[in-house]
């Protein structure tokens, strides 16, 4: 499909290796030159770059489609290119169908709900680390696997494979396809949970738990009870979001945390500034690059003529590196306040994890700068995601550290 000229076609597919290896230049080519432009990777899409247009298209549910469709290919609607993935409730759905599922997963991540979590959250973050901290050396990744445990232990699935779980949905966002690792994960791992997530779903209509399976099977829709397949819906996306975002931020944060000594020390004297930094590291590292919408009429948008069926790319990273909202924007400043960041999304699709998100961060960050305050990451040894088209990160963060002492008597990692 061909669009017109005065939209000009650009060079860029965000799940090639030119894009992973600079995810920021890359968005800022086209923001600073057509802000909105189109590329015929995947069998072709626009890219919205800069604020404005990211800020109208995630408001315009009506032009702007969530919902799965034919045009595209199979798969789910929210990435380019679709992948074969069940249903993702209700961030595939546009309103009003949206909001009858959106209000069922509200009450169980919306502060109060968090605020009960987060001894438990603290908990397994003291427990990870104690699994490094005597030895003085690990491989940082292995403490950021707590958004994961709590993810799944939240919903009540089996903690002990909390890494499978990590591990498929990383493959399938990040990983490379046609590796062995890539098609393990989906040809094996997604089709072995998915089984377990029905298993549990079942369990948990016949003896409920106080997990959230249980909460979801007991709801109702149009006033008739949640069928399965949108309880798995539900759960499966509360896990691709769980196991990534979080893991993302905090892997970047470190990382960067560890280059600026500097700004490290502030945080570890001023631990009171630490909320506005994680603001500022949310904006700065867009831990959810990136989400698709699918043009449902014909329409000029910002300028540009748009076709029904068309697929869009709204760039929550590079609205987030805007000049045009942002003083100073490819600079981290952990006091930058207010902070109107994109990172969670905008509009009705807004992440409803967020505040699970952001106390995940906050306890993570916290607590390694607490108990390893010196730690050194090896630079040249780091590994980052394969392809960084949805999530960024890294993969392998090799750091040294003055070893400390376990804090927990009881705890046992899975």
């Amino acid at each position: 499909m061909e669009s017109p000229a005065r939209c000009p076609v650009v060079h860029f597919d965000h799940n090639s290796p030119e894009h992973s290896a600079d995810p920021a230049e890359s968005y800022r080519k086209i923001r600073e030159t057509v802000k909105i432009g189109w590329t015929p990777a995947h069998g072709g899409y626009w890219v919205l770059s800069d604020y404005s247009s990211v800020f109208d298209a995630a408001r315009d549910d009506e032009t702007f489609s969530s919902a799965r469709s034919e045009y595209g290919g199979d798969g789910l609607s929210v990435v380019i290119p679709k992948t074969p993935h069940h249903d993702h409730i209700p961030i595939e759905l546009d309103p009003p169908e949206f909001r009858k599922y959106r209000r069922i997963v509200n009450p169980v991540s919306a502060p109060a709900a968090v605020e009960k979590m987060k001894p438990t959250i603290d908990r397994h973050v003291a427990g990870f680390i104690d699994s490094v901290i005597e030895s003085g050396e690990c491989d940082l990744t292995s403490v950021i696997g707590v958004p994961s445990i709590v993810t799944v232990e939240w919903l009540g699935l089996d903690v002990s494979e909390w890494r499978r779980y990590s591990n498929a949905h990383f493959q399938v966002l990040a990983g490379i396809p046609g590796t062995p690792e890539h098609t393990r994960a989906v040809e094996v791992d997604f089709p072995y949970l998915a089984g377990r997530i029905e298993q549990t779903i079942t369990e948990r209509r016949r003896d409920p738990k106080d997990d959230i399976i249980s909460y979801l099977v007991q709801q109702e829709v149009d006033g008739s009870p949640m069928n399965d397949h949108d309880v798995f819906a539900i759960v499966d996306l509360l896990i691709s979001g769980g196991v990534g975002t979080t893991a993302s931020l905090v892997s970047n944060s470190l990382v960067w945390l560890s280059r600026h000594k500097d700004v490290r020390q502030r945080l570890i004297d001023h631990p009171d500034l630490l909320d506005h930094a994680i603001e500022e590291l949310l904006r700065y590292f867009s831990p959810t690059q990136a989400l698709a919408r699918t043009v449902t009429h014909d329409v000029e948008f910002h300028g540009c003529p748009m076709q029904k069926g068309d697929r869009v790319l709204l760039s929550w990273a590079s609205a987030n590196r805007d000049s045009e909202l942002f003083d100073k924007p490819d600079e981290i400043d952990i006091e930058r306040w207010p902070n109107r960041h994109t990172a969670f999304g905008i509009g009705v699709h807004r992440c409803a994890g967020s505040h699970l998100g952001r106390y995940m961060s906050h306890a993570l960050i916290s607590q390694v700068l607490e108990r390893m305050p010196d730690y050194d990451v090896d630079l040249a040894a780091l590994q980052p995601y394969p392809r960084q088209g949805v999530n960024t990160g890294y993969q392998r963060i090799p750091a040294t550290f003055t070893p400390g002492r376990r804090v927990l008597t009881d705890y046992t990692l899975q």
